[in-house]
């Protein structure tokens, strides 16, 4: 069954509408992208999701019960885009206290080990780097066993080798059989672990689809850079159905074209004895998308 279901969400504050009519569904088991800019309206709805807001109209279901209901505390777990503790409380502490929140809780030695924080335990909250604060945020969000994670701008401020070491454990998350919706502004983090992605603009829903399926509303456009290690004519290329366009600046040559055209092209060169030295591929990417939708082109 669908896990978690929006239905024409909208919330203002004051004269600010923050969303105005977000609609989609969130199936079991997936990772679940929220994208969008800065002030599109991303937090606003996982906060109505997870129950920490009350729409003004619309409807949200999760796991089959109104959002916010007191039966879902133990089965939605969150990690918020602002979430802090105190300086002085240490990562065991923490972990213990958040456990005694739950019935049921999971074991949060195990939790702490999966997550590389064993060798932390005792270091205060305030002495922890950004990605190690990253790590227990997830940690604190699995502690009562959740069906549901909602996991909201987990990786800025990291540095690179910090955001992919949580991309692993974002990946790792699913072995766990929990749904994952995923909150951020990063493309290649999105493109990288999202089964489908929202793209939410100015309080709305743009466009809906797997981050392949966005990728190709962007155009199948390609461009092919080389130095050729002999000079050739135009026409070499030209005259190939994949080529749209050649160009040259100075030693360089620029290929325009679609479909198979670096097979094409390359095919041809080596026919007539020509290496592509230095050959750089450029195709249509999420964030060519991204800027498409989200400027309403």
């Amino acid at each position: 069954m669908t896990v978690i279901e929006v239905r024409n969400l909208a919330k203002r504050y004051g004269e600010t509408v923050a969303v105005k009519d977000v609609s989609f569904t969130v199936e079991p088991g997936e990772i679940f992208g929220i994208l969008g800019p800065n002030g599109a309206g991303k937090t606003t709805t996982v906060e109505c999701i997870s129950g920490l807001r009350t729409p003004d109209s619309g409807t949200i279901t999760v796991l089959g019960q109104a959002a916010g209901s007191p039966v879902l505390r133990s089965r939605v777990g969150v990690q918020l885009q602002e979430s802090a503790l105190q300086d002085k409380l240490s990562v065991r502490e923490a972990l213990e206290l958040y456990s005694a929140f739950y019935p049921a809780p999971a074991d949060w030695r195990k939790l702490a080990d999966d997550l590389g924080l064993t060798a932390k335990l005792k270091t205060r909250y305030g002495k922890l780097s950004g990605g190690q604060k990253q790590r227990l945020s997830i940690a604190l969000a699995l502690l009562g066993n959740p069906e549901i994670a909602i996991l909201d701008e987990l990786t800025t401020g990291l540095d690179p080798q910090a955001r992919r070491d949580t991309w692993e454990l974002i990946s790792g998350i699913r072995d766990r059989r929990v749904t994952l919706v995923l909150v951020t502004h990063f493309m290649e983090e999105a493109e990288r672990l999202c089964d489908r992605i929202a793209v939410i603009d100015k309080g709305e829903v743009v466009a809906l689809d797997t981050p392949a399926g966005l990728v190709q509303r962007a155009g199948d456009e390609q461009r092919i850079r080389f130095r050729p290690s002999t000079p050739f004519a135009d026409e070499l290329l030209t005259g190939l159905p994949e080529v749209r366009e050649l160009r040259r600046q100075g030693d360089r040559v620029e290929i325009i074209g679609s479909g198979n055209v670096l097979h094409a092209v390359i095919s041809v060169l080596a026919r007539d004895g020509i290496v592509a030295a230095e050959l750089n591929l450029e195709q249509a990417s999420l964030d060519d998308a991204f800027v498409q939708l989200t400027r309403g082109e």
